[in-house]
């Protein structure tokens, strides 16, 4: 049987997907992309490999995306974070959707027809505000460590405690204010999760089901729900929703002859 490999090198997290002949995922990784895009890279593809028990020369192809996919030196070829993150949405949910992906630098919006073509797409990098490093801040002010964030938010008991800013450094004086009001962290998570999603969806209205994926969906469950809320309709998981853009690459590999 062939295998086929895609590997996602986001600004946050590197993650890599194996997936075999049947287009099954056989193996995965994730690792800090951190100043050596390339080693990310190869951690990432060694931890898919040890996952699915196969060597590397058994991989008929591999493919990179995301933002430093240039420095995945083994890749026999490179997509757009964009168009990967299409297929791997499609993939799950093959019919008219709309992804809606929020990564630790940036966030898009990928409107699908019902054949998986791209209609439409927004994409914010310019600023942390709609991000994961809006949540990374929010953590160090509130003392919380990120893996514990969402759970934090869970318990929130206010629901009209809401931070008003997007931009981050005001975010931060703002939530000092709250804390000195007596607000209580539980709220202020809750409500940082749910700026991050406003930010996110203001970009472009969304009539389709959604898909949503990304790093932060994956480390924070609530945000389904918030999603979901603020749009007034269901919100969809895949499988991995962070490992969405790699899956999209590694299908491009299983379909390039």
């Amino acid at each position: 049987m062939k295998f086929y490999a895609g590997i996602d090198v986001g600004s946050s997290a590197t993650k890599a997907v194996l997936i075999n002949e049947r287009l099954e995922v056989v193996g995965r990784g994730v690792h800090p992309s951190g100043a050596d895009f390339a080693g990310a890279a190869q951690a990432v593809y060694a931890q898919a490999l040890a996952e699915a028990g196969q060597e590397a020369a058994g991989v008929a192809g591999v493919f990179s995306t995301g933002y430093g996919r240039s420095n995945v030196d083994f890749a026999n070829g490179q997509r757009t974070e964009i168009d990967c993150h299409a297929r791997g949405a499609y993939h799950f949910f093959p019919r008219a959707i709309t992804v809606v992906d929020i990564g630790g630098q940036d966030n898009k919006i990928i409107i699908l027809d019902e054949q998986g073509r791209r209609k439409q797409f927004t994409m914010n990098r310019k600023c942390a505000a709609g991000t994961g490093s809006f949540l990374e801040e929010m953590s160090l002010r509130l003392q919380v460590p990120l893996n514990e964030f969402s759970e934090l938010a869970k318990n929130s008991q206010d629901p009209k405690v809401s931070i008003g800013s997007f931009c981050t450094v005001f975010a931060q004086t703002e939530i000092l204010a709250k804390i000195r009001a007596g607000v209580r962290p539980e709220d202020l998570a809750r409500a940082a999760l749910e700026s991050v999603a406003k930010r996110v969806l203001e970009a472009q209205a969304i009539t389709t089901e959604v898909v949503a994926t990304g790093g932060v969906v994956a480390n924070n469950p609530m945000m389904q729900s918030i999603l979901a809320r603020i749009l007034g309709t269901e919100v969809h998981l895949p499988p991995f929703p962070q490992h969405v853009g790699a899956m999209g690459a590694a299908l491009v590999a299983a379909q390039t002859p």
